[in-house]
């Protein structure tokens, strides 16, 4: 595995242009150190998990008041820094720069948070089913990169990313269940999502 501190390397060498692939040609191409640029795929997945940290940052950002999103909010400040090393490491153009609080380059992330924010006002119970779903998709998110990563860096990252949002998942779920709520999963397959809810906590980074 390469250190993320020699990748960081990468950031100053200018490879952009590798957000824009169209294909997987840049598979093989090394960047610095013996470190092989992401193919098209893995490249996008890295993006597109840098904004949905974003997604999930700023929502709970809006519901601040209440101690569980306080602090989930506070772990996903660490998912979305992670991803924004791995996404310079490689020298992606990083989607979030500039990018104010509810504000996101792609549009179905855009709309998606849109929906959850307006969706969390309506109750609190609505909220703690919004942190459920956001958790779900980053799962199941996770699950695609993961499958389709050929860095052992990047999928370190994935994997302590998922830790997290399991252990954010079960206790969206327990607030749930202590309001007399049981929670439909959208992302995840009802096997997965209970194998994952009857659980207990994992221990480890993030």
């Amino acid at each position: 595995m390469v250190p993320i501190k020699t990748l960081l390397l990468v950031a100053t060498l200018g490879f952009g242009a590798l957000s824009g692939c169209g294909s997987d040609s840049s598979r093989g191409t090394e960047l610095v150190g013996g470190v092989l640029a992401p193919t098209s795929s893995e490249a996008k997945a890295m993006l597109h998990l840098r904004e949905e940290e974003k997604l999930a940052r700023d929502v709970y950002a809006r519901l601040h008041a209440d101690a569980t999103f306080a602090n989930i909010e506070a772990s996903e400040q660490q998912h979305f820094d992670q991803m924004g090393a791995l996404v310079g490491a490689y020298g992606l153009a990083d989607p979030a720069l500039g990018k104010a609080a509810g504000q996101f380059l792609d549009p179905d992330l855009q709309a998606l948070h849109d929906a959850l924010v307006a969706k969390s006002a309506l109750s609190p119970t609505e909220a703690l089913t919004v942190g459920a779903e956001i958790e779900e998709l980053d799962i199941a998110d996770l699950d695609v990169a993961i499958a389709g990563s050929t860095h052992a860096d990047a999928t370190s990252v994935y994997e302590q990313l998922q830790r997290g949002s399991r252990n954010h998942l079960r206790t969206f779920h327990g607030r749930l269940l202590a309001v007399g709520v049981t929670y439909a999963p959208k992302h995840l397959d009802a096997a997965k999502y209970q194998a994952i809810v009857t659980s207990a906590k994992e221990t480890g980074k993030p």
